[in-house]
C-alpha cells in the first residue's frame, strides 16, 4: 500500500500513530493518518522472521560480539601423558608397582573427563581432573622421597641417579603447570565463559595492558591457555620464583613454594652427590 501525497511515513509518525492506538480520540482521523494506521497495522502482521532482516545490519553492528573461545584441553591432556612416560626412566626402586602404571591410569581417566566435557558434565570433568593431577603428584612425590633415601646409601649407579633426576624434575614443571592451570580463575571452563581473562591467582602481562594497547596487539579477548601456565611452572622450578607474574593468591604462593622446593632438593641433592662421585 503506497502512501498518500505528503504523508510523511517516518519515526515520529509511527510513534504518534502508535499512541493513537494506545488513546483513541472521538474525532475521525485526517486520510493520512488514517493511511498511518492500516500501514501500522499491516505491519504488525509482518512475521518476526521477515521484518527482522530489516534491522539486521543496525543489530549485528551495535551488538558485541559474545561468542566464547573454547580453550584447547589436548595441551593439559599430553602432559599428563608425558608424565606417565617419564616414569619409565626411573628405576624400580623409585617407583611403586609397573613403570606403565601410571600412563594406563591416566589414560584411563583421560577417556570419562573427555566425554563429560563433551557432554556438559562440568563438575565430572572438574572432579576427574583433579583426580588425575592428585595421582601423579602423589606418585612423583613417593618417586622423589625414594630418590632422598637412596642417596646416602650410594645404592644407585651415577648414570640411574642422573636420569631419575631430570625425570622428576621435568615431571615437577608439568605437573605443577597443571594444577596452576586447572586452578587459576575458577579454572579452564569458568575462563571460557568469562570470555575475557581480567581476574586471576596470577598477574599475567597481558592483563595490565590498557584497552587501547590490546586492541592494537590483537588481545582483546586473551585468556591464558596451558603454555601460559607451563612457562610460569618452568621458571619457577628454574629461577625458584615467579618472573613476569606477580603472584596474587595464597593458594598459588603455597603450591610455588612446594614446587620451587621440589625443584631446588632434586637439584641440590644431585650436586651434592655427583661432587662425592667426582
Amino acid at each position: 500500500m503506497l502512501p498518500a501525497k505528503g504523508c510523511n511515513l517516518d519515526i515520529i509518525g509511527w510513534n504518534r500513530l502508535a499512541l493513537s492506538l494506545q488513546f483513541p480520540t472521538q474525532t475521525s482521523s485526517p486520510s493520512c493518518d488514517n493511511l498511518l494506521r492500516q500501514s501500522y497495522e499491516a505491519r504488525r502482521r509482518i512475521p518476526v522472521r521477515e521484518s527482522a532482516s530489516h534491522f539486521s545490519v543496525v543489530r549485528w553492528s551495535t551488538m558485541p560480539n559474545t561468542s566464547k573461545r573454547l580453550e584447547p584441553r589436548w595441551p593439559a591432556m599430553l602432559a599428563l601423558l608425558a608424565v606417565g612416560g617419564l616414569r619409565f626412566a626411573l628405576p624400580e626402586s623409585l617407583s611403586v608397582g609397573p613403570d606403565w602404571l601410571i600412563i594406563v591410569v591416566v589414560a584411563v581417566l583421560l577417556i570419562p573427563a573427555t566425554w563429560a566435557r563433551r557432554r556438559g558434565k562440568d563438575d565430572l570433568n572438574k572432579f576427574l581432573g583433579y583426580v588425575l593431577s592428585s595421582i601423579v603428584t602423589v606418585d612423583m612425590i613417593w618417586s622423589l622421597g625414594l630418590l632422598v633415601a637412596a642417596l646416602p646409601g650410594h645404592r644407585q649407579a651415577p648414570k640411574d641417579l642422573l636420569g631419575s633426576a631430570a625425570a622428576l624434575w621435568i615431571t615437577n614443571i608439568l605437573v605443577f603447570a597443571s594444577w596452576y592451570w586447572r586452578l587459576d580463575a575458577g579454572g579452564p571452563r569458568e575462563r571460557e565463559l568469562r570470555g575475557v581473562h581480567t581476574d586471576g591467582a596470577f598477574l599475567f602481562p597481558q592483563m595490565t595492558l590498557d584497552q587501547q594497547a590490546k586492541r592494537e596487539m590483537g588481545e582483546q579477548c586473551w585468556s591464558p591457555g596451558f603454555v601460559d601456565y607451563l612457562f610460569l611452572a618452568f621458571n619457577t622450578s628454574t629461577a625458584f620464583s615467579p618472573t613476569d607474574c606477580p603472584v596474587l593468591s595464597g593458594w598459588a604462593k603455597i603450591l610455588m613454594m612446594i614446587q620451587s622446593l621440589i625443584s631446588l632438593t632434586t637439584v641440590a641433592l644431585l650436586a651434592a652427590r655427583a661432587v662425592n662421585i667426582l
